[in-house]
């Protein structure tokens, strides 16, 4: 777990049972973590979208004696750094901001990547799993697609799922009668209800369901044998997602690490689209 201010709340929420509201309140803190030890119960209601009495229920959930006791506890485990741009950023357009916002959240990853256990882990679960479902619908769908298209290259059968209805069963089911084991999961806000149904369905079905969200405290977590967050960034009128593109190349990497075979197809691959003509060099 990183120790910076992120990863100091990650730790203080884990084995604690949220519910969907205090999730919330627990993503939007995780989000601000500098700022959280600062804020009244009132502006971190508003910042998360949820009644100020909300984020009393939240805190006392977390074993303190109301907010002022939790707002203390993070004041005394994280006292505040010098922030020498702070005044800069003020200064700064609203895409700047959107773009150092992601870089942020990029820091974020690499402290969490500080522990390679989870990753090596996933990586371990997608090389075994033949076939390999790859899931992401709607916001997700092009995490999941971009994934799918390398991993191709290393795996001897991927199979993305970026449709919903009725079908998804349906293609989960097939990919269990083929032999898979694991499921990978791209999940973003607004999170489909039928990802966390298809993710219900698939671990019924015997699949470990390895997810990358955007936080742990995502509505698919609870439907998760494995969860890496990368948070998405939210400082444009659509959400940027970064972090989660970067951690599936790492998961990708992880994976390939796992599959004896990888060079080789790589190799051949290449000498395949070189005979074709298949680049323009």
């Amino acid at each position: 777990m990183s120790d910076s201010p992120a990863g100091r709340l990650q730790a203080l929420f884990e084995g604690h049972r949220l519910t969907p509201t205090q999730r919330r309140i627990a993503h939007c803190m995780v989000r601000r973590a500098a700022d959280v030890p600062f804020l009244s119960s009132v502006e971190l209601a508003e910042l998360a979208g949820v009644s100020q009495p909300s984020v009393t229920r939240f805190a006392v959930a977390l074993g303190f004696d109301g907010y002022p006791a939790l707002r203390r506890h993070l004041r005394e485990v994280a006292p505040p750094e010098p922030d020498a741009g702070e005044d800069r950023d003020e200064t700064l357009n609203e895409y700047q901001q959107a773009v150092l916002a992601e870089i942020e959240n990029l820091r974020h990853l690499a402290g969490l990547l500080a522990d390679p256990a989870p990753v090596e882990r996933a990586g371990r679960l997608l090389a075994r799993s033949r076939p390999l479902p790859v899931l992401g619908l709607r916001a997700a769908s092009s995490q999941a697609r971009g994934f799918a298209y390398f991993a191709a290259k290393v795996h001897p059968d991927v199979r993305l799922l970026d449709e919903g209805g009725s079908m998804l069963t349906d293609r989960v089911d097939a990919a269990v009668r083929a032999g898979a084991t694991a499921l990978l999961c791209f999940a973003l806000p607004r999170h489909p209800r039928e990802v966390v149904e298809a993710l219900e369905y698939a671990r019924a079905a015997g699949l470990a369901v390895v997810t990358v969200a955007e936080s742990a405290f995502a509505p698919v977590a609870a439907h998760s044998d494995l969860l890496i967050p990368a948070a998405v960034g939210t400082g444009l009128a659509f959400d940027t997602a970064c972090a989660p593109m970067l951690l599936g190349r790492v998961l990708l990497e992880a994976m390939a690490d796992e599959l004896p075979d990888a060079q080789a197809r790589l190799e051949e691959f290449d000498t395949k689209a070189a005979a074709r003509g298949l680049f323009v060099e």
